[in-house]
């Protein structure tokens, strides 16, 4: 979920020498590459790749494993501050070697693989070269470490998981002493205050809940493994908990990354090359059109109440059974949504489960795990977070959501959001493609769905529900806010959590919540970011295909109630299914690498 130096096409000089100027003739066009040289470089290239994702397995196993390479159960990456560096210096020697190939003499789906490629160098070498992530954020372990694999995803039978999760408590020892020794203090409070929760979120998971997993494994010796080896974890990780809480006395507010660091972010990650005040404007129009979609949806809804009056009353509704069984209620309804409004390809019968999330990830209210290309018939699961219990009764009771809240929140978790997303990218032809999905691509196109499946009749017109997909809206276009406004422009966390509260209307708990994840998150405006990049690129495509102008084939003005009752004949919402299979079809690069190839040239992106 955090889960960066630009990114650009790189283009063969074609130099040519100039005939004579009396005779006034034209240069001779650059000669073909002969047959032979094209085809031994794209056999080149295809080792290439399978030799870079070998090798980035053998780097990362832990990777590996969650892509469903189980020849790798058991072994963890070195994140020791050698392991890291030896890491940069592998991605260096293979972003040069990727650089060298010759486009023209690739096919073009080589092409594309090869800067598909660079991104994903360039996006790690960002976090780890440049903005030095393992070094300054604890947060950035978190994800990196999580168990779920083996815990939930029934790959194989209990007994053969549990040699695997072993292997990996076995490690964790070491990666919490490389934790340590390689973080450097004073760290800023969020941080610290995040590594708290995270870490010692998984010595209470270690402790007490991974032995109910393995429960019915009947080998006493392996129990007694697993039981001595999540002990030693469990230690493990509450010693590092026990000294970010002694580094609280000295903690900073030191979290930005600055805006030159933000700007290169933003280039080497999602190839996103615009100065920060457009990119600010940009998003304060975007709360702007959602927050007066929400003025007429409450006048409706609420027509004497205030906006905040309004927002509560849709969360006063809650989901029948609490979120999780609300949740599962949903899921069967929206993909029957998807089907009969022909809004997306569904490409298996697959179905994701719903489950409350472990206390190690509940930093956000929610997320899906999701296998990886190499799993077959292995489950994914919508993990829902829980109030935080120290948080006050009120709070608690605040935190959980209205059912037309948790109605778009399902749309963006499942249908048609990550788990649709993701069943078209394990299915891609190259596994460069399925590997690798960017955060803007997979995030914007999770909530480029909520607004899309409201405008096709999600809700059938109906003013509650429109607020449910508006509060999410409004909430990621503070989040887009924020993370400019903490990381360039000044922004304390105090003003972020404010600017939850008093603009997307959140609850003190996930304002809370929300304002701290932008310091330790500071990608986190790429649901914005890619989902109005997204929006932008399907106006231009359905213009392309239809003949329309861009104006024409846009959403309808935010507020109206487009798309109940079904698209009518000449309506560019026919062409919408055409234009998310084509976008899905290309696993999960950056936005503007897709743009170039769907429309031939970069144009704008907004």
């Amino acid at each position: 979920m955090f889960k960066i130096a630009s990114v650009r096409s790189l283009w063969v000089l074609l130099i040519a020498t100039a005939a004579a100027c009396s005779d006034q003739r034209q240069p001779a066009p650059a000669a073909p590459v002969p047959p032979q040289p094209r085809a031994a470089a794209q056999s080149a290239w295809t080792e290439y790749a399978g030799r870079f994702i070998e090798d980035y397995f053998k780097a990362h196993p832990f990777f590996a494993v969650q892509s469903g390479r189980h020849e790798f159960d058991g072994q963890m990456t070195d994140l020791s501050a050698a392991g890291i560096a030896k890491n940069v210096e592998q991605l260096k020697k293979a972003r040069a070697e990727a650089v060298a190939f010759d486009a023209a003499a690739l096919t073009p789906d080589q092409s594309f693989e090869r800067e598909y490629v660079l991104s994903v160098i360039d996006r790690e070498l960002f976090w780890l070269d440049r903005a030095r992530a393992p070094f300054t954020n604890p947060a950035w372990y978190i994800d990196q470490i999580d168990p779920e694999v083996y815990l939930s995803r029934d790959y194989a039978p209990l007994e053969k998981r549990l040699k695997g999760y072993v292997g990996y408590a076995h490690a964790i020892p070491q990666i919490a002493a490389d934790v340590r020794a390689n973080l450097h203090v004073p760290l800023p409070k969020s941080l610290v205050e995040r590594g708290i929760a995270g870490f010692g979120g998984y010595a209470q998971f270690y402790r007490n809940d991974v032995a109910r997993v393995f429960a019915s494994v009947q080998d006493p010796a392996a129990q007694k493994e697993l039981a001595d080896a999540d002990a030693t974890a469990a230690k493990a990780m509450d010693d590092l908990k026990a000294w970010l809480v002694s580094q609280r006395e000295n903690a900073t507010d030191a979290f930005a990354l600055g805006e030159p660091l933000f700007t290169e972010m933003l280039k080497a990650t999602e190839q996103v090359d615009v100065p920060i005040a457009d990119l600010a404007a940009i998003g304060r129009a975007d709360l702007d059109r959602n927050t007066q979609a929400l003025k007429e949806a409450c006048a409706q809804f609420l027509p004497k109440g205030t906006l905040r009056a309004c927002v509560d009353k849709m969360n006063a509704h809650k989901p029948k059974g609490g979120p999780v069984e609300g949740a599962r209620a949903q899921l069967a309804d929206l993909r029957a949504f998807i089907v009969a409004k022909h809004i997306v390809t569904i490409p298996s019968n697959e179905q994701a489960l719903v489950a409350e999330a472990p206390p190690y990830m509940r930093g956000n209210f929610a997320y899906i795990n999701i296998p990886g290309p190499y799993d077959k018939g292995v489950a994914s699961t919508y993990n829902i977070s829980p109030p935080d219990p120290s948080w006050s009764a009120k709070e608690r009771a605040a935190y959980i959501p209205g059912e037309a809240d948790l109605l778009y929140t399902s749309v963006h978790e499942v249908w048609p959001g990550h788990f649709q997303q993701f069943l078209h990218a394990n299915r891609n032809p190259s596994k460069i493609a399925a590997l690798w999905v960017g955060y803007a691509y997979a995030e914007g196109w999770a909530h480029y769905c909520e607004e899309m499946m409201w405008e096709e009749g999600l809700g059938n017109g109906d003013a509650e529900q429109h607020i449910g997909q508006l509060a999410n809206a409004l909430l990621r276009d503070v989040r887009f806010l924020s993370a400019i406004g903490l990381h360039t422009q000044g922004m304390t966390l105090a003003q972020a959590e404010n600017l939850f509260r008093d603009s997307a209307f959140s609850d003190p708990g996930n304002a809370r919540q929300q304002a701290a994840r932008g310091t330790y998150d500071p990608a986190y405006l790429n649901y914005t970011l890619g989902k109005l990049m997204i929006r932008k690129l399907r106006a231009d495509w359905v213009a392309r295909q239809t003949g329309a102008t861009a104006g024409e084939t846009g959403a309808a003005p935010a507020g109206t109630n487009t798309g109940v009752g079904g698209a009518g004949a000449g309506d560019p919402k026919n062409s919408w299914q055409a234009f998310h299979d084509k976008f899905l079809s290309y696993g999960g690069p950056p936005i503007p690498l897709v743009r170039k190839v769907m429309l031939g040239e970069a144009g704008s992106l907004f």
